[in-house]
């Protein structure tokens, strides 16, 4: 049973890189709301003459998400084990939602359900459901039969995840999802030799799936060919994006004067909220957000480096590459280092469910901060 939280325990005096991760998080979370009330006021406006309307359901999935963070700091590190199996359950279950009448398309992707008015992202469920269900099963598997092929069981419920979301044509999230496949099987002390297997199928996949789609090929054609010729197509989102980070110059238009978001930026309280930040905080702005997410991977490194246990090593770098590297996947794409893959800014773009995710993902690993020291029993 879970003990009684109190608004006083949440506080106690806790180790550095605990409060360094949950303050990193917590600003990150505030700059987010932000920057969504300036990003989605016009398009907001224009939906239902309500300047505040997207604001308002992410300042909502935020006072949910940060006490369900704090509760789940609280919880004891060996809930994680016990509720490994439940989490990937019930992650599997939600994602099968997608495929029924509930499931909705948005851009291309089937990889969202509604019921109601409350529309649900189940693949962010299924992120953490895969960091935890790794972080526990790898140890366990790696003690029974050591370093061998055997050692590649839990990857067979990661991998039926990562299929149900590449049916949804969401590549951008499988790719994430491999690559936090990877991290597990890196942390947990998995051998190149055995990693090389999921690396060939993740990259055959990603190649594949590449081809077969006439958008996808579109957006990568137009990456590479530069300068790009299909301003009105495929080029329109990474150019606008490229135009307002541009017109930000060192200290931005100001705070709510971007230009971009008057409908010729898609996505900009989303997946393109860095151009936006860009735009209206300048460069001094967009430095601040990414040296943000270099002091949160500072956290997560300190807390891998300080853990006794590999359960806890794996699931920090797990969820570190998971936020974090998609963090800089998504500041890669608005800065046209890499072609559009429609992932979004971790804490910061628009997205009850990413939200809800990400800071769970978070109290996850802060409850192994708060335990530092201690052995996963």
């Amino acid at each position: 049973m879970l003990r009684r939280v109190s608004l006083s325990s949440v506080f106690r005096s806790h180790s550095s890189n605990y409060y360094m991760l949950l303050g990193t998080t917590l600003l990150l979370v505030f700059i987010g709301l932000i920057m969504v009330l300036s990003a989605s006021s016009v398009d907001s406006y224009l939906a239902d003459s309500n300047f505040f309307g997207s604001f308002i359901r992410q300042a909502i999935y935020a006072v949910i998400g940060i006490p369900l963070m704090l509760l789940a700091s609280r919880v004891p590190i060996t809930f994680w084990r016990k509720w490994a199996r439940i989490f990937v359950l019930v992650g599997i279950g939600l994602q099968l939602l997608v495929y029924t009448p509930l499931g909705i398309d948005s851009y291309g992707n089937r990889n969202w359900f509604a019921i109601g008015g409350f529309t649900a992202q189940p693949s962010e469920a299924l992120k953490l459901a895969l960091a935890v269900w790794l972080g526990v099963m790898l140890p366990v598997t790696m003690d029974r039969h050591g370093s061998t092929v055997r050692v590649l069981r839990p990857l067979i419920p990661a991998v039926i995840m990562l299929l149900m979301v590449l049916a949804g044509q969401d590549l951008g999230t499988v790719i994430i999802m491999a690559l936090m496949t990877l991290a597990a099987l890196y942390f947990a002390g998995v051998g190149w030799k055995l990693m090389m297997l999921p690396i060939s199928l993740g990259v055959s996949g990603v190649i594949l799936m590449s081809v077969v789609s006439a958008n996808r090929m579109a957006r990568i054609l137009s990456f590479f060919g530069k300068p790009c010729l299909d301003d009105s197509g495929a080029c329109w989102q990474p150019l606008h994006g490229t135009w307002a980070m541009a017109s930000g110059g060192i200290f931005g238009v100001g705070l709510g004067n971007s230009r971009a978001k008057w409908s010729w930026l898609p996505a900009a309280d989303n997946d393109y909220i860095f151009a936006i930040i860009g735009e209206e905080l300048g460069l001094i702005g967009a430095i601040v957000v990414i040296g943000l997410f270099v002091v949160l991977t500072i956290s997560f490194l300190r807390i891998i480096r300080s853990a006794q246990d590999p359960t806890t090593r794996i699931i920090t770098g797990t969820i570190m590459v998971w936020l974090v590297g998609q963090a800089f996947i998504n500041i890669a794409v608005v800065l046209n280092l890499l072609p559009v893959l429609g992932v979004p800014l971790p804490f910061v773009s628009a997205g009850g469910t990413a939200l809800l995710a990400s800071l769970t993902a978070v109290g996850v690993v802060l409850s192994y901060a708060r335990a530092e020291g201690q052995k996963v029993t």
